[in-house]
């Protein structure tokens, strides 16, 4: 940056560590004096790397087939769900309360490299131990330890990649948001073509994990190349500078952020989110309790047969996907009214309800897949929009702790849904 776009920066910014949020137009011309995204390479990495972070679990989740043909005693889907969710929810947890003194960069590549080395467990202890033989159960120990690991890079790295993106403008976090819808997608895109050309047997379950397995390893090295070439591109730089100057005013006038004044200022940027985090909490909860669990155990068709829950489960991914893509044409800045919506969506429990238990048309293949879209589109659009809306909330030093909390929340979401998916059956 020239000396002459920083004095500029410098005097836009004079507000920047003020606690109430800049003013739109103050916003606006920050961002016409940054350097331009040349070829949308920041958006592209920050959609990979939102992409990357979720394929571990899918991976996990995904080849729960096999795991539970090798593991015939163990409930392996719920196992590896509370692991996961309640290992990522612990650390999520202790980053909130560090992540103001520690270095994103530092937790995002180790996050990436804990990913690395918790996918490589399965395919490895598969080749040289496992074999494909049932009933090791010292193995299963080893696998849960590997989700129970990639629970904590996910912490890492999610909450590293979300609070960096919440530094940046609006379009860098539906990058990252529209990035794990098309994690989805993929992850269905494979299972299909997995299940279209591999035989349903302990041979084609197994070599359809090792690809999930194989194909995740790669995006992880891919998002580490991605990351480190982002975190120093003149966009990236130019924010950081900004929240770097807006850090120091703010230590003149209140001292370092430790004890009882980070504490406080902690309390004062979850009051400022808490209805966006409400909002995701209570997507998830939804989401989690319908999907996949109904999708996969109540309803059948007998014209698709095992093919339809794969069909319902992809067309749920690509919604998701279209909605989380359709803030980047049109974002609802009203937070009110995104939090109204997201609690309509409690009207999905009586009308998937009508599905099994409604009229005889109900009960048909079509209105399941209608609402298992719109269960995926308002998903994806609410989540995108909540996501986007939160770290704007609060000061630029204050954003990347406000996208980490928003995660907490979506984590718990993400944990309470599953608990409820197991204790209510539609």
């Amino acid at each position: 940056m020239g000396g002459e776009g920083t004095d500029e920066s410098a005097g836009l910014l004079a507000a920047a560590g003020d606690e109430e949020s800049p003013t739109p137009y103050l916003a606006e011309a920050v961002a016409s004096s940054a350097p331009k995204d040349a070829f949308h390479l920041a958006y592209a990495v920050y959609f990979i790397l939102g992409a990357g972070f979720l394929l571990p679990w899918n991976a996990f989740i995904t080849a729960v087939d096999y795991f539970s043909y090798l593991y015939p005693a163990a409930p392996v889907d719920r196992v590896f769900a509370v692991t996961y969710m309640f290992s990522c929810l612990l650390l999520l947890l202790l980053i909130v309360g560090w992540a103001h003194s520690s270095s994103a960069p530092l937790r995002i590549n180790a996050g990436l490299g804990l990913f690395v080395v918790s996918l490589l467990v399965v395919p490895i202890m598969d080749a040289a131990y496992v074999k494909g033989v049932r009933g090791l159960y010292g193995a299963y120990d080893v696998t849960v330890g590997a989700v129970l690991l990639s629970g904590l890079a996910d912490a890492l790295v999610q909450g590293g990649v979300i609070g960096s993106a919440g530094e940046l403008p609006e379009r860098y976090m539906q990058a990252v948001v529209a990035g794990t819808a098309a994690s989805g997608v993929l992850v269905s895109a494979m299972r299909v073509f997995t299940k279209s050309i591999y035989p349903q047997d302990a041979h084609g379950l197994r070599q359809s994990a090792n690809l999930y397995f194989i194909v995740s390893v790669m995006m992880m090295v891919v998002c580490i190349t991605c990351y480190n070439i982002a975190d120093r591109l003149p966009v990236v730089q130019y924010y950081k500078a900004i929240k770097h100057q807006a850090m120091q005013k703010e230590k003149s006038q209140k001292g370092p952020m430790v004890g009882s004044v980070w504490r406080s200022t902690l309390w004062h940027i979850v009051g400022r989110i808490k209805w966006s985090g409400f909002g995701i909490l209570l997507i998830y909860v939804v989401t989690l309790s319908i999907f996949p669990g109904y999708i996969t155990e109540d309803v059948h068709s007998e014209t698709l047969k095992d093919w339809y829950p794969i069909i319902l489960i992809a067309g749920y991914n690509v919604f998701d996907l279209v909605g989380k893509s359709l803030t980047a044409v049109y974002l609802l800045e009203n937070e009110n009214i995104a939090v109204v919506s997201c609690i309509a969506r409690l009207l999905f429990y009586p009308l998937f309800l009508g599905c099994l238990h409604g009229p005889k048309f109900f009960r048909s293949e079509a209105p399941v897949a209608i609402l298992t879209c719109l269960l995926g589109l308002t998903n994806g659009y609410l989540t995108s929009v909540l996501m986007i809306l939160a770290p704007k909330s609060v000061p630029i030093q204050h954003s990347e702790t406000a996208g980490i909390v928003i995660v907490l929340f979506l984590v718990i979401g993400l944990a309470v849904g599953s608990i409820v998916s197991w204790f209510w059956v539609i």
